[in-house]
Formats: C-alpha cells, structure tokens, sequence
C-alpha cells in the first residue's frame, strides 16, 4: 500500500488506538517492518524515508538498546542550523564534521539533527524503566547512511543527514510520531 491509502489506514488505526488524541497536523509514522519513516501532514502523505531502527527490535525497557513502539511527541529539537554530518554528543556539537562520501564505521554516531521524542503511553512507552525521553530515544542523521533500511541502530531511528534535516525544519515540537511493528 503506498501513497494517500497508507495515511488514511494510519489514522484509522490511530482514531481506534487513541481515542481522543488529536490526528491533525504533522504525524510521523515509523514502520519498522518496512524500515521507512511515513510524513503525513493534515491527513495527507508528504514524504517517506528510509530509516534505520534497533537492531535487537522493539522494547521499551532501560538499557535494552530496543526501538520503543506506541506514541510519541517530538519534545525537543537540537542542531539548528548546523552543517550537514555535524557530530553531535550529548544533544551538542562536538566540532566534528562526518564526510558523508565515506561510509564510516557503524558506531551510532549521531549527526546533523536530533529530535527527541517523549513516549505518550503511561507505562509503556512513558514513566519508570521504559520512558522513551528518559532512555534518549531520537530521530537523527547518521555517520553511517549505508545503514538504513536494515535495523541497525541502539534503539534510536536513524535517517539520512539530508532527510533529518528536512524533517527538523518541517516538523514543530509536540508533533506525533508512531512506531508500529507493521
């Protein structure tokens, strides 16, 4: 299923499985089956991404190294107007610049933008030992962009340094971000 179809079966699901929640405006939707990140924008599909989740698959529980599934918000951005393949630790710039020709070793290392999500389930995905804000889970570039599209990360989900940057600018904070195991 591509397309205008996907989005209308996403936010189907999400009506049934968050009643209440409010489906306008910016959705990420992260398939890990697919190893893509979905766009949708008021109900419409704006772009999709090849990505990279865990590679020990979905979980939520602290040091797990496993992507957390259910919904999320982004709750912060970091990297604002940084160069593409910058390098950032700890949400800041290290100085680095990755070359991106090269296809690096694949140490997760977290370049260009971060959005770091929060989970928006209590006790799945938010509170205790599986708070995904709490666990620093992100959205972000990679060192190692021939990564994607096989789980290969620590539980983040990476995305193309290109790709992260054009969500960063284009999604605000609090947008919704759902990691379905489909």
């Amino acid at each position: 299923m591509r397309g205008q179809g996907l989005a209308e079966m996403l936010l189907e699901y999400m009506e049934v499985r968050y009643p209440g929640q409010s489906l306008g405006g910016h959705i990420l939707y992260i398939s890990v089956q697919r190893q893509r990140l979905f766009h949708v924008v008021d109900g419409l599909m704006r772009n999709n991404f090849t990505i990279a989740t865990a590679r020990a698959g979905l979980g939520t529980q602290v040091d797990s190294y496993r992507t957390p599934p259910g919904l999320h918000r982004v709750a912060e951005k970091f990297g604002d107007g940084l160069p593409i393949g910058s390098v950032l630790k700890d949400r800041l710039p290290t100085g680095e610049v990755v070359d991106l020709d090269e296809p690096g070793p694949d140490n997760d290392v977290i370049t260009s933008r971060v959005l770091w999500l929060e989970g928006l389930e209590d006790g799945e995905n938010r509170g205790g030992e599986r708070d995904s804000h709490d666990r620093f889970i992100y959205i972000h570039g990679t060192g190692n962009e021939a990564s994607l599209g096989c789980p290969s990360s620590m539980g983040c989900i990476r995305m193309a340094n290109r790709d992260v940057i054009a969500i960063y600018e284009e999604v605000p904070l609090g947008a919704l971000v759902v990691v379905l195991d489909n």
